[in-house]
């Protein structure tokens, strides 16, 4: 099974999944699976309607927000922002290594002013990602209306 990495009680992000995680991350207690990975990234991983399959037959919400870090936007940290609000957790969001729905949950987080700023990433250093080189970026959206 994939080793989900917990940032909050009701948060956790973790490298791609495969089919066998779905059971095992229902068993685990989570409620949500959001998707941060394009089809099409990488040879042999699980397409979005694959991972939707696999997370409703499991009694799993599945969200999809396809984002490629040179292309993400404040409408993607909107729509990851929203997935966390509407569905029910503990939530897992995974993506190649875990980093890009490391960024959207600290953007999310440093937009809505859950926690400070610098508890925000040492949540991510803690979950195994620096966000260093990101920090002016979530500080924008920190200060952001």
């Amino acid at each position: 099974m994939v080793q989900p990495r917990t940032l909050t009680d009701d948060f956790s992000v973790s490298p791609q999944l495969v089919a066998d995680d779905f059971a095992e991350l229902a068993a685990a207690g989570y409620k949500t699976i959001i998707n941060n990975r394009p089809d099409a990234e990488e040879p042999g991983q699980l397409t979005a309607s694959e991972a939707q399959k696999l997370a409703q037959e499991n009694g799993l919400n599945y969200v999809h927000i396809p984002v490629k870090m040179p292309e993400l936007t404040s409408a993607t940290v909107e729509q990851f922002d929203a997935a966390l609000t509407e569905n029910p957790g503990p939530t897992l969001a995974y993506c190649k290594s875990g980093t890009r729905s490391c960024v959207l949950w600290a953007m999310a987080n440093a937009k809505q002013n859950t926690m400070p700023l610098a508890a925000l990433m040492q949540r991510a250093t803690q979950g195994g990602h620096d966000l260093t080189r990101l920090r002016p970026l979530i500080e924008q959206y920190a200060s952001a209306d």
